[in-house]
């Protein structure tokens, strides 16, 4: 074959060569000789994919997916015994359908604390998440596996699912497990720790999946073959005794589940560590991630996670590092950029009523499911790339007002949980979202709860419902809260840019209030400069029925959040304003960034 003479045509060549064959090692991209391994980099770009649907994983989903892969532990601790009392306590054949419980959970996809839990690790050590992120999800994992081996250990124990032989290789497998000390048994723990990790790697290594599941046979036939220990079994084999009166909880859990659990703690952490990770190369992470360890955290959101930051980098951050420009910082999250064109013109408007205000519209890109193919570069540069054109249009919306524009894309798993990080990151003063069920409401996954993420608000947040938005009438019902205040603001400033018509309302109990709520709401208008607009008492008592009769003539309600909070009940669907629902006009919901303590969150 003549080679191009055209270096373009030369370059293209190139392209399809590298897509055919990407290793740099010399193997010919043609011809008789074509791999058909992934390299160590590629490998571990594999397991970064598992290991960013881990991390982000909410609580609940960890939880009983492990729950799930504890309880098919059973499975195992039921076919060992009840074939090691058919074939006289043969070593191999009582064996050999020991690890098909794990073939269940590792070929399912369920959270095994020894097996799925470790490709966090990666992350963790590339500081791409957090080390309180990494404990909170080993603790949760373990917990769901503790408790579904709890519940197999009480069926195997009270169901008369074992033969009276098999119940009797039972009590004499677990007690093979007490009867062994403590050192000897982290050491042999260890080496299964070991075996589990390698299963992680080679497992990301196969392509498809009888070679799966060969892999994990042979691995797992090894533990007990080997005399080896396994934590979640080990446990369900220490509640079964429990259960059958042979033990003390506390001394089972001291002498016999701690070793074990320490032991493959420590020998899947070195597996993954010593041997594994640094056997990639130093583009390990560059082909993992977006901008590679330019995006890694900080020394301190490693170590303390959420508590001073973030604790976890998405997997592409377009945004430019360093500290932002002064001024009023508005940060617009989207979804769509196409059709989110109201949340922009409100932050616009919001912004143009200060000086020096920048506008930054994140595009959100989730990315709910594990699509490895998401992570190569050809994948992440197409993303940003159709993102960026997207944006184009938003800058040019943008451009319209008075105010400083920037944009960038986010492509994550915890796209509602990233607002939070990129207000923070940007030092935002405020943050606008729009709030429908195909926005970024619709794909909530956090790794903390909800409750503690928005009752430590990193800006002042609105979030617009929007029905053919339109700021010429402007209705505010005014209560006594920092919430009010904000929603007060943001009426000031589109008076100012929309030259809008403002409408103050207030509700009080009866009419014999009627009087001290007039020189209330004179004087609340008055001290934030709205003292010209129009001026309603209401004496029904009732909040929601007097704003829905006032919103019949406005275009645009503006409310702040109850002491409650806004965005936890809006995310749950427990709002409780009805009215929001009820009125034909837009609706904007305002939360001031407030730090409130535990009693107040209790009561």
């Amino acid at each position: 074959m003549t080679p191009p003479d055209d270096p373009e045509e030369e370059s293209e060549v190139e392209t399809v060569r590298e897509a055919v064959e990407q290793s740099r090692s010399g193997a010919p991209a043609v011809g008789s000789v074509v791999r058909d391994r992934f390299t160590s980099n590629e490998i571990f770009q594999r397991i970064v994919a598992a290991a960013d649907e881990e991390i982000t994983s909410g609580s609940r989903e960890l939880f009983f997916s492990a729950l799930a892969a504890g309880f098919a532990i059973t499975i195992t601790f039921l076919l060992y015994a009840s074939l090691t009392a058919s074939t006289d306590g043969d070593p191999v054949l009582s064996a050999m359908l020991y690890p098909l419980g794990f073939i269940y959970i590792i070929i399912g996809g369920y959270q095994l604390y020894t097996e799925n839990t470790l490709p966090p690790v990666a992350l963790t050590l590339e500081r791409l998440a957090s080390i309180p992120a990494l404990l909170r999800n080993w603790v949760v994992v373990l917990a769901g596996n503790f408790a579904g081996g709890a519940l197999g250990a009480a069926v195997l124990a009270y169901g008369g699912v074992l033969s009276a032989d098999g119940a009797a290789a039972a009590l004499s497998l677990a007690q093979k497990g007490i009867e062994t000390s403590p050192g000897t048994l982290f050491v042999k723990a260890v080496f299964a720790g070991l075996i589990v990790a390698g299963v992680v790697w080679v497992e990301y290594a196969a392509r498809d999946t009888i070679s799966r599941l060969v892999v994990v046979y042979l691995a797992f036939l090894a533990i007990p073959l080997g005399g080896l220990f396994h934590v979640v079994v080990s446990f369900t084999e220490m509640l079964y005794l429990v259960f059958r009166n042979d033990l003390g909880l506390l001394l089972g859990l001291r002498e016999f589940v701690l070793p074990v659990l320490a032991g493959n703690t420590v020998g899947g952490v070195v597996l993954v560590t010593a041997v594994n990770y640094f056997q990639t190369t130093e583009t390990r992470l560059e082909s993992a991630r977006f901008q590679g360890a330019a995006r890694q955290l900080s020394l301190r959101e490693w170590a303390f996670g959420g508590f001073v930051g973030r604790s976890y980098v998405p997997l592409v951050d377009t945004a430019t590092e360093g500290e932002s420009s002064g001024g009023y910082r508005v940060v617009v999250p989207i979804a769509n950029p196409r059709t989110e064109s109201g949340v922009l013109e409100l932050a616009c408007r919001v912004a143009s009523a200060h000086e020096d205000a920048t506008v930054h519209a994140v595009h959100v890109v989730q990315m709910p499911q594990r699509r490895a193919r998401a992570y190569g570069r050809s994948q992440r540069a197409r993303i940003v790339a159709e993102s960026d054109d997207l944006l184009a249009d938003v800058r040019e919306r943008v451009g319209q007002y008075d105010v400083n524009c920037e944009t960038s894309t986010v492509v994550s798993h915890r796209s509602f949980e990233e607002i939070f990080d990129i207000a923070r990151r940007k030092d935002a003063d405020l943050t606008v979202m729009e709030w429908g069920d195909d926005r970024l409401w619709s794909a909530v996954r956090t790794e903390r709860p909800l409750t503690e993420m928005t009752h430590r608000l990193p800006s002042d947040f609105l979030v617009l419902r929007d029905q053919d938005l339109d700021f010429s009438r402007l209705l505010l019902p005014v209560a006594r809260s920092p919430h009010a205040d904000l929603s007060a603001e943001v009426v000031e400033g589109l008076r100012t840019t929309a030259d809008a018509e403002v409408t103050l309302m207030h509700v009080v109990d009866n009419p014999e209030e009627r009087e001290r709520g007039e020189a209330f709401l004179a004087d609340w208008a008055a001290e934030r400069g709205l003292g010209d607009a129009e001026l309603v008492v209401d004496d029904s008592g009732d909040i929601e029925r007097a704003i829905e009769r006032e919103a019949r003539e406005s275009t645009l309600l503006v409310i702040g959040a109850t002491d409650r909070g806004l965005l936890a009940r809006l995310v749950t669907g427990s709002l409780h304003l009805g009215v929001v629902e009820d009125v034909d006009c837009s609706v904007v919901l305002a939360e001031r960034s407030t730090r409130r303590g535990f009693l107040r969150r209790l009561f």
